[in-house]
């Protein structure tokens, strides 16, 4: 028997509005790749950000932590319930795990990840801090891989991948701001291997050979996740293809631009130029590479309740009709244009402020975000 899909109940347009807003304000990268999604995904995917940054947002900018994440999961009783606070976020959100039957677990396990952070936690290996990737950007993968109508495990497994290896990038590219804020996400397993006292690190941080074969070795283990999560691509409904290849590569990106600066994450944040990004778009037209013998491996061991979870949800939504492929490249060239205009702004304002471009250009910390 086919699922009918239900027409949005809680949300105004004006509050589907708001969850956009904060998405061009927040991150370009996940802007630039929703752009090249279905209309009724890319809603969809605009709340799910929203949520998740409304909630990362309610933490970092707090006083008292705590209290957030208790406020938090309220919030998240109030969604799953069919009763969200009367903002913005909480009523896109209701609507969209009421559509697309987004387990309770998911959501929950990202703010789990949250309170992870509040507890300032160190991870000894690389499987502790997968654990945690899995939780803050995993899940996230696999949120949208459900609102894309797919709900087959290997699929499923691939999507996690595909947020732990965004997760890890994220780690590589802001090791020095991390550490200035008393934060070190690097396993210290690996910095003690590689000669680096963690406590030393912490307490004056500084970029040397040493640390760089840390965050290369982890980029490595980023781009392995990536290339499995190719498979995991080719699974998903042809129309959602180029988005989400489309946000696979801008943020892979960020690791080669890492490399180019001498994985030197500690005195400047890695920032893909808009023109790069340019490029890598158009690499989307034809990129097509698959890794078939991956799709069936198994998750990252500590993603297994999220991917089962997931699968024993509910039904999936019919695929829907596929975009002409005019479309993709008017888009292309609509979001390089955007680029462009985006860098000549840069460069004015830092020519205003007598700055050098450069060192402007790493003080926007939402470039690649």
């Amino acid at each position: 028997m086919q699922r009918r899909w239900p027409d949005f109940e809680h949300a105004a347009p004006a509050d589907h509005a708001a969850c956009r807003a904060l998405l061009c304000d927040g991150s370009r990268s996940f802007f630039a790749a929703s752009m090249f999604l279905p209309q009724h995904t890319r809603d969809a995917a605009t709340a799910l950000y929203g949520f998740c940054r409304m909630a990362d947002d309610a933490i970092d900018l707090s006083d008292d932590r705590e209290r957030a994440m208790a406020e938090l999961y309220a919030r998240l009783d109030g969604i799953y319930a069919g009763a969200p606070q009367p903002i913005a976020v909480d009523r896109a959100f209701a609507d969209v795990v009421e559509r697309y039957a987004i387990p309770r677990d998911l959501p929950a396990a990202l703010l789990e990840g949250f309170a992870w952070d509040t507890e300032v936690r160190n991870y000894s290996t690389i499987g502790g801090l997968e654990a945690y990737a899995v939780r803050v950007a995993g899940t996230v993968g696999v949120m949208m891989s459900l609102l894309m109508g797919v709900r087959c495990e290997s699929a499923l497994a691939r999507a996690c991948d595909l947020g732990v290896a965004m997760q890890l990038t994220n780690i590589a590219r802001d090791v020095g701001e991390d550490a200035r804020a008393g934060r070190l996400y690097l396993p210290l397993e690996w910095l003690q291997e590689a000669g680096v006292d963690p406590e030393a690190f912490l307490a004056a941080p500084a970029h040397g050979p040493e640390l760089a074969s840390v965050i290369a070795r982890l980029l490595d283990d980023a781009d392995q996740l990536y290339r499995r999560a190719e498979a995991g691509i080719e699974s998903l409904p042809r129309r959602c293809r180029p988005g989400i290849r489309a946000a696979r590569w801008l943020y892979a990106e960020i690791g080669r631009e890492l490399e180019r600066r001498g994985l030197d994450s500690v005195n400047g944040r890695a920032v893909v130029p808009g023109w790069r990004k340019g490029q890598v778009l158009l690499r989307v037209l034809a990129s097509g590479e698959t890794c078939e013998d991956m799709l069936a491996e198994a998750p990252v061991p500590s993603a297994t309740f999220l991917v089962e979870a997931a699968v024993a949800a509910g039904l999936a939504e019919p695929e829907a009709a596929q975009v002409p492929a005019g479309r993709v490249e008017e888009r292309i060239n609509w979001l390089i244009e955007l680029f462009q205009r985006v860098d000549e702004r840069q460069r004015l304002r830092a020519a205003d402020a007598g700055e050098p471009e450069g060192a402007r250009a790493l003080q926007l910390q939402g470039e690649t975000r």
